[in-house]
């Protein structure tokens, strides 16, 4: 039986939630940088601080979560509540009149995001063999980036509608957002708390969680942890994409296509990804998504042309859907059972801020030095990251 086959029908399902949801959250994405520039006159800097408190909101909320599932040993409510609160923010963003209220809008949307990222994600590993775990990974993560491919095209057909009437495009975004959530209340069923492994050393009736209990996440943990650390730091918010495809000359209702090619490659690669971690090969994975972001920064760094950008969207993502998934499964892989809520949600919180730095000085750097200058340091970081991989990350037993 192949491994498609034997991923569980809960996992599709959230798989698939995962796709609408970012088919909404991605029409939005697409428009937003290019909404704030060029409708509210925000600078660049702006526009990072605002992209890097949002997209860290999601990583940093994901840590309490993560322990309330946890102590809870239920996932699916805060999953839920997670979803729901993205899909209401939607109805903001085509009603906001200021700057103010798409800040407020993107923060609560993005606090969504935190709440239901480490359950769900914690969720997947219940709900999934050993034996398919990576794969159950990689395919929750293309599906969800086949909503990332979807989001940017409805970006683009919706302006192409609507005459580039940015309010009129995010009423779109409002539809996939609520059938998102009405496919998770209704298509994901939790495993009965019987089927979840107790505490290590517990009873089957402990349910309750303490703080020496976060020594058990070990060493291994602590090895994967510290290298997507070091990846996010290398890697800032993909808004930049689309500003530097507006920067070289493209037209704002054409540069929504950066992050259809972005996402197309990552959705593309993300499930072989997860499957090949599967048997064994998560470092070769991990530094040839390195190798793949210090050439997209430096393809983007020198870019002229619509083309170059294009080339250099496409091997950001190939970066993603190398190194995603599978540091999604290592965590899980890693952790102990009881305390994947846990697990989750610190190495979310470590990521939001190396996010959240790294977004906050791309935006620095481009308004003091321009794009190219901006993906140069981008590449710097990138090569020091795999260097430090090559050097201690290859030869850990977490990776193996």
């Amino acid at each position: 039986m192949s491994a498609l086959a034997r991923i569980p029908r809960g996992v599709w399902a959230l798989g698939f939630v995962s796709l609408c949801m970012d088919l909404s959250s991605e029409l939005i994405h697409a428009l937003l940088p290019l909404y704030m520039a060029v409708g509210l006159g925000a600078s660049t800097l702006t526009i990072g601080i605002v992209e890097g408190i949002a997209e860290a909101t999601a990583l940093i909320v994901k840590v309490f979560s993560g322990v309330i599932s946890d102590f809870f040993r239920r996932r699916k409510p805060l999953v839920v509540l997670g979803y729901g609160l993205a899909a209401f923010t939607k109805l903001v963003f085509p009603l906001a009149p200021t700057l103010g209220w798409i800040v407020a809008a993107r923060f609560a949307d993005r606090v969504g995001k935190g709440i239901r990222g480490a359950p769900r994600d914690a969720l997947i590993a219940d709900l999934s063999p050993p034996e398919v775990r990576g794969a159950s990974f990689g395919l929750r993560q293309a599906l969800d980036t086949v909503g990332g491919v979807g989001g940017p095209l409805l970006a683009i057909g919706a302006m192409a509608f609507f005459a580039s009437d940015f309010q009129a495009a995010f009423w779109v975004a409002v539809v996939p957002a609520f059938l998102a959530v009405a496919l998770l209340v209704f298509g994901v069923e939790e495993p009965a708390g019987s089927k979840r492994p107790p505490p290590s050393g517990a009873g089957n009736g402990a349910k309750r969680l303490r703080v020496a209990d976060a020594k058990r996440l070990g060493r291994n943990y602590a090895i994967v942890v510290g290298i997507a650390a070091v990846l996010t730091l290398a890697r800032f918010s993909e808004a930049f994409l689309v500003l530097r495809a507006q920067n070289i000359g493209l037209p704002t209702a054409m540069a929504p296509w950066v992050m259809v090619v972005m996402s197309i490659v990552y959705a593309a690669v993300s499930y072989p990804a997860g499957s090949a971690a599967d048997r064994g090969h998560g470092p070769r994975l991990l530094s040839a998504g390195l190798v793949a972001l210090i050439v997209s920064d430096l393809v983007l760094a020198n870019a002229h042309d619509g083309l170059t950008v294009f080339a250099g969207a496409a091997l950001w993502g190939l970066h993603m859907g190398l190194t995603q998934g599978l540091l999604a499964a290592l965590v899980a892989a890693s952790a102990p059972a009881d305390l994947r809520g846990t697990a989750f949600g610190v190495f979310n919180l470590v990521c939001g801020i190396a996010l959240l730095i790294a977004s906050i000085l791309a935006g620095g750097l481009w308004d003091a030095f321009g794009p190219a200058f901006t993906f140069y340091a981008g590449a710097a970081l990138s090569l020091i990251a795999w260097i430090a991989l090559l050097r201690h990350g290859t030869s850990a037993t977490a990776l193996r």
